[in-house]
């Protein structure tokens, strides 16, 4: 039985046109993955697994929603593991984006903005996240309510995150309002 999850990640990265050259390589290197992984998209996959996250926009487009990660110390866009649950990775996005900010209605836009791939210490010996990465728009008036898995989270100008934000989030940030 084919996993609907890594079925539609293969279908989403298949589809995708990359932004640039850079970003169609790591589409490959994502795609090889899945075809040799059928649990990619499982936190159980040792070698590596497909995660979500998204740049959550205030309703004016001027603002993005960071979260202070618990364990990492820094500031970056919300998002994390896929969950039996997802049936899709836009909807793994949207979940995550929803149960961290603590917002409901969040609107997400189902066409990934960017990818990234970064080590971390999922497994012993360490492991990768193959971060899909969307972008979603809160509703006016929108307020964030702080999740166990953050220490804060605060409300930034989109030309002016946090100096703690990571390259990955100030990419993400750029091309969702591109």
């Amino acid at each position: 039985m084919t996993d609907p999850l890594h079925a539609d990640a293969v279908r989403v990265l298949s589809g995708w046109t990359a932004p640039d050259a850079g970003q169609d390589e790591l589409r490959a290197v994502f795609l090889e993955h899945l075809a040799s992984h059928p649990d990619g998209t499982r936190r159980a996959c040792a070698p590596g697994h497909i995660t979500a996250s998204t740049a959550l926009l205030d309703a004016s487009g001027t603002r993005v929603l960071l979260t202070l990660h618990g364990k990492l110390k820094r500031w970056l866009q919300l998002g994390g593991h896929c969950e039996d649950g997802d049936a899709t990775l836009a909807a793994a996005a949207l979940r995550e984006a929803t149960e961290e900010s603590g917002i409901a209605g969040l609107r997400l836009d189902p066409v990934p903005v960017s990818l990234d791939r970064h080590r971390v210490p999922c497994h012993p010996g360490g492991s990768w996240h193959l971060d899909v990465e969307f972008r979603a728009t809160a509703p006016p008036g929108a307020v964030p309510v702080i999740s166990d898995e953050s220490d804060d989270l605060r409300w930034f100008p989109v030309d002016a995150l946090p100096p703690e934000s990571d390259t990955a989030t100030r990419r993400l940030v750029a091309r969702s309002l591109a």
